[in-house]
């Protein structure tokens, strides 16, 4: 085995340019599936990113004014769900994970030792925040069903908000903070990056609270809920907006009167438009890497041809086929491995570099974040590439493995 390998690198130093031509190709090949790869990755992280801190199965049901006549009722009629359209979607549809209301006061202002901030106002309760569950706090805590249940007087509010109103340094939890002039304590700091962090500029109270301070008894102006695991949640959808319309007249054919909104749709829609990235990432690294695999079985035809004679004295001297193949074989695979396996490192290692430069800058670059690669996913490529070159390299082995010694004497 020790005098093969010296026997292959003595050939391979004897062939410099050529040995060095062909690696290249096959580095290159592996270096650009793996930047490829990883690029495409940096892409999808960055659009998913964008979706920001929401649950990709959410459903929103909401009510507007009407915009077909239905049962003797005419347009523009406006329609106002409560309490009970929540009540009646748990008793009669099947697959509910979570369901919870959502009431909504407006914009408005935000006090704190002279300090003033618009904040769009919502009321919701404790099961609001397992709908919203990736969303992260700051400081403090989420509303809980104590909150809800004792009446408090609590918010928590979006980092934007909590910048514009408390110092630096400052620990915004326990301090007292007027929300349209009713004095309320901060129990907690959140950051949701959605709709490009303008949702950071929301506060929330509880539900109970918002009901008493603000009014409105048990009308609300949204409906959030999340299918169960395993459940077709555009199937959900439909049913929960048919049940809202029977309940308040609303035409079938009404898309304005009683909307919705399905996280799913957006979500399936991206990763459909990543699959098909994916694939030609990999179309076009595997072309390239088949022009190196090419180039790797060409030069073995070559080496074989020059090495005739040589294949002819050691068959004669008792060589056996299986020894002229696995020499030739070898060849192959060490410089399909070592060249595939630089790429490999410097491919991640540049992709490191470059997430590593982005996060010390603090650029936000538009739709793209954190490139990386799967290393499963690059260590099988390793290995396809290796597994491939070894076939590049079987048909001119085989072929000289059958050169007889006469032959091999005549050759030129």
């Amino acid at each position: 085995m020790f005098d093969g390998l010296q026997e292959i690198l003595f050939t391979l130093r004897q062939n410099k340019l050529r040995t060095l031509l062909t690696a290249f190709g096959v580095f290159w090949g592996v270096f650009m599936l793996i930047m490829l790869l990883g690029f495409g990755r940096g892409m999808q992280n960055g659009v998913m990113d964008s979706f920001g801190s929401d649950v990709l199965d959410f459903i929103v049901v909401a009510p507007g004014d009407t915009s077909v006549a239905y049962r003797g009722m005419g347009v523009g009629r406006r329609i106002q769900i409560d309490q009970r359209d929540i009540q009646a979607i748990t008793r009669q549809i099947k697959g509910v994970r979570v369901i919870s209301a959502e009431s909504t006061l407006g914009s408005g202002t935000i006090t704190y030792a002279g300090k003033n901030s618009n904040a769009d106002i919502r009321g919701i309760p404790d099961e609001y925040f397992r709908i919203k569950e990736d969303l992260p706090f700051n400081f403090g805590r989420r509303l809980d069903p104590l909150d809800i249940n004792e009446t408090r007087k609590i918010v928590v509010v979006g980092t934007t908000v909590a910048d514009r109103l408390f110092a630096k340094g400052t620990n915004p939890v326990g301090q007292d903070i007027r929300v349209k002039d009713v004095v309320m304590k901060t129990a907690g700091v959140f950051y949701d990056k959605s709709n490009q962090g303008r949702n950071s500029e929301r506060v929330y109270i509880p539900m109970s609270t918002y009901r008493k301070v603000y009014g409105g008894g048990d009308r609300i102006d949204a409906i959030w809920l999340r299918p169960e695991r395993g459940i077709d949640g555009f199937e959900l959808e439909k049913q929960v907006v048919e049940l809202v319309k029977r309940r308040h007249s609303v035409s079938p054919e009404d898309q304005r009167g009683i909307s919705s909104f399905n996280m799913a749709l957006p979500a399936k829609n991206i990763n459909g438009l990543f699959l098909g990235i994916t694939v030609f990432i990999w179309f076009v690294g595997l072309g390239t890497l088949t022009a190196g695999i090419v180039g790797i079985s060409n030069i073995m035809i070559i080496t074989v041809k020059e090495r005739t004679r040589e294949i002819g004295i050691r068959k004669a001297l008792g060589a056996t086929p299986l020894t002229i193949v696995s020499t030739l074989l070898l060849e192959s695979t060490l410089v399909t491995s070592v060249a595939g396996y630089v790429g490999l490192v410097l491919g991640v290692a540049l992709l490191e570099l470059i997430s590593f430069g982005v996060h010390s800058s603090g650029a936000k670059l538009p739709f793209f974040l954190n490139p990386e690669v799967n290393f499963q996913i690059a260590i099988t490529a390793l290995c396809l590439l290796v597994a491939v070159g070894v076939i590049a390299g079987l048909a001119p082995a085989l072929r000289a493995a059958k050169i007889t010694p006469t032959e091999a004497m005549r050759a030129e």
